[in-house]
């Protein structure tokens, strides 16, 4: 961070390099308008507890970029980011990635709404919004089992996660976790769900976030058979974990 660049967009623009993120002047404009849209909706309606630029640079933007450990987003084709919020992984990976069909779901209509004004006015012509709890979209035909990747951030404990996401991944996906680094019990406890729903076993990623003192950890959970019609549960998930 300089006087000069008190975001650090240059920094950011550096530890995506590192990712093997290539940003252009193009795509680092559209995250600087996207941190403008960020701030200006929040006063709002409270999307994100950060509200000092830097910070949302470095633990929205840049922690959402830190999929591509995982992920490699150029063999992909489509991405269903769950319960988006205002836009987490799925928008800065849209941006990343321009060739990405990507769905931002998210059960809350002030989201939706922010979503879809970033999309537009960021010209994101393949990001889609849908405003559904995921345990119901998951039913409908036009999702389920459709996507390369489903990730999730900051939504709910792992063996919840699985059954809301897993079902939207085709076999052969991947649906990642975006969590913090004592992520081990939940992983213990989602055992069961991800054999029941077709996943794989799944492996855990931590790191540092870069320009953070941060510790992150991602759990990637492989789609390796087809997930059975009564899953998810409508409403079931959440309080009767499986």
């Amino acid at each position: 961070m300089t006087a000069h660049d008190p975001e650090g967009w240059g920094e950011f623009r550096r530890y995506a390099h590192a990712l093997g993120v290539g940003l252009d002047d193009r795509q680092l404009a559209q995250f600087q308008e996207y941190l403008a849209l960020l701030r200006e909706w929040n006063r709002r309606f409270n999307l994100t507890a950060l509200t000092e630029p830097r910070a949302i640079v470095f633990k929205h933007f840049l922690d959402s970029l830190t999929l591509t450990r995982v992920v490699d987003w150029e063999r992909q084709r489509s991405l269903i980011d769950v319960g988006s919020g205002a836009g987490f992984p799925g928008v800065p990976l849209a941006i990343a990635f321009p060739h990405l069909e990507v769905l931002l779901l998210d059960s809350q209509a002030k989201r939706v709404r922010f979503c879809a004004r970033v999309a537009a006015a960021l010209g994101l012509e393949r990001v889609q919004t849908l405003h559904a709890r995921a345990e119901e979209a998951a039913h409908d035909p036009r999702w389920r089992e459709r996507f390369d990747v489903a990730a999730a951030r900051a939504v709910a404990e792992l063996p919840i996660l699985v059954e809301w996401c897993l079902p939207f991944v085709r076999v052969g996906g991947v649906f990642v976790a975006m969590k913090g680094p004592k992520v081990d019990p939940e992983v213990a406890a989602a055992q069961r769900a991800i054999e029941r729903l077709g996943g794989g076993s799944p492996r855990i990623d931590r790191f540092p976030l870069p320009g953070t003192d941060v510790e992150r950890a991602l759990v990637v959970v492989p789609k390796c058979g087809s997930t059975p019609p009564a899953y998810p549960r409508r409403g079931g998930a959440r309080k009767r974990p499986l």
